[in-house]
């Protein structure tokens, strides 16, 4: 990831903004639920090692990332504490997360078998959790044939593989019906009366998102997996907003002043309709604006909005500055953030782009340098 300046463009990343959400996240998980930030891709692109300081103050039953790889550059940057790998591991990942002592997710039984060959090749202990599909569909066990493969996990899990979780996937948390929702939290429930007995150990069960905990729909859960809110995005139209954690700033690299009938970018699908004024911006695609936005939303300039004119370039981002003769070379523009009075939204960004939160922040270009400080509007 760049470490140069803020010569041409950047993500700030607020800390105590960061800081606050995970707070209020712990805040509404029930007072016997343990939190599992998950941190996969980058942090959700803010940058994993400094996220990590971050979420370590309150005192995390672990962290989840998506893959082996992941997981190992925790352990790389000294995490201690459990990684959970939330994806199937791929076979050739195994060797090296028992190696590491990564908790590995379990949907399938010969994953399983695998898993213990590997843990008894290299007499070494580790955890598995096993998931439930209860109608997500991408992974995990059939909720409705428990009683069959329950048995069977049991019979695999030796004294090197301990199965101690149990997990299932909410599909619509985000949505205000919360009819799916509470189908899934039910169908889990009696997948979990219908496992045999632990051998009076019992098995760590988590459920909920950031969506799932903001609802509170299930606060008897051992553990919760937060993401999206924590770094700044909403996790639902209905639920409470977390604060700003990211702003995406560009400088203003050329000021044009074009007559009209002037066109712009390629394909040529914007022409100036009077004599205007555009500020070319060191930011494209290629850092992670999609080429989608073309002609569509606007950024902020000293408080104030811009429209985006013409087809987002790889690196360059042009907008009509004609009603802002006082804003020149050098300024400093907001693609998401707040400026002064004005602000676009992440969802605000995400929506005029066709996507939604989690790709926006996750599509931030490792070009784009990471300025971490807790001054929310620090612009130079």
């Amino acid at each position: 990831m760049s470490t140069e300046s803020r010569s041409r463009a950047w993500v700030h990343v607020d800390p105590e903004a960061l800081h606050r959400n995970l707070f209020r996240i712990r805040d509404t998980m029930g007072s016997g639920t343990r939190i599992l930030p998950v941190v996969k891709a980058d942090a959700y692109g803010i940058g994993v090692e400094r996220a990590l300081a971050v979420f370590d103050r309150v005192d995390p039953w672990g962290y989840g990332v998506a893959t082996v790889a992941e997981g190992l550059e925790l352990r790389r940057l000294g995490v201690t504490r459990p990684v959970l790998v939330l994806m199937p591991a791929e076979s050739e990942a195994v060797r090296d997360a028992v190696e590491r002592g990564l908790t590995l997710s379990v949907s399938s039984l010969d994953a399983l078998e695998e898993i213990s060959q590997e843990a008894d090749a290299q007499d070494r202990g580790l955890a598995v959790h096993v998931e439930v599909d209860t109608g997500m569909g991408r992974a995990g066990f059939d909720w409705r044939r428990a009683a069959e493969w329950g048995p069977r996990i049991a019979a695999l899990t030796t004294r090197r593989v301990r199965w101690e979780g149990l997990y299932t996937h909410f599909h619509s948390a985000d949505e205000a019906d919360s009819g799916p929702t509470e189908l899934q939290r039910r169908r889990f429930r009696d997948t979990v009366e219908a496992l045999p007995d632990a051998d009076g150990t019992e098995r760590l069960l988590h459920l909920s998102n950031s969506a799932g905990i903001l609802r509170r729909v299930d606060l008897e859960a051992d553990l919760a997996r937060p993401g999206i809110f924590l770094y700044g995005g909403s996790a639902g139209r209905d639920l409470p907003e977390p604060e700003e954690v990211v702003a995406v700033r560009a400088r203003i690299l050329l000021v044009r002043e074009v007559p009209a009938g002037t066109t712009l970018g390629y394909g040529a699908t914007y022409r100036a309709a009077r004599a205007e004024r555009w500020a070319t911006l060191g930011i494209g695609y290629g850092d992670g604006v999609p080429r989608a936005l073309g002609n569509q939303g606007s950024v902020v300039v000293r408080g104030r909005m811009a429209p985006i004119i013409g087809r987002i370039s790889m690196d360059l981002t042009v907008v009509d500055i004609t009603d802002l003769p006082e804003v020149g070379r050098g300024e400093v523009v907001t693609l998401i953030g707040t400026d002064g009075g004005a602000r676009v939204s992440l969802e605000e960004f995400a929506e005029h782009a066709g996507t939604n939160n989690y790709e926006i922040l996750t599509g931030l270009g490792t070009r784009l340098p990471r300025i971490w400080s807790s001054d929310g509007h620090s612009q130079e």
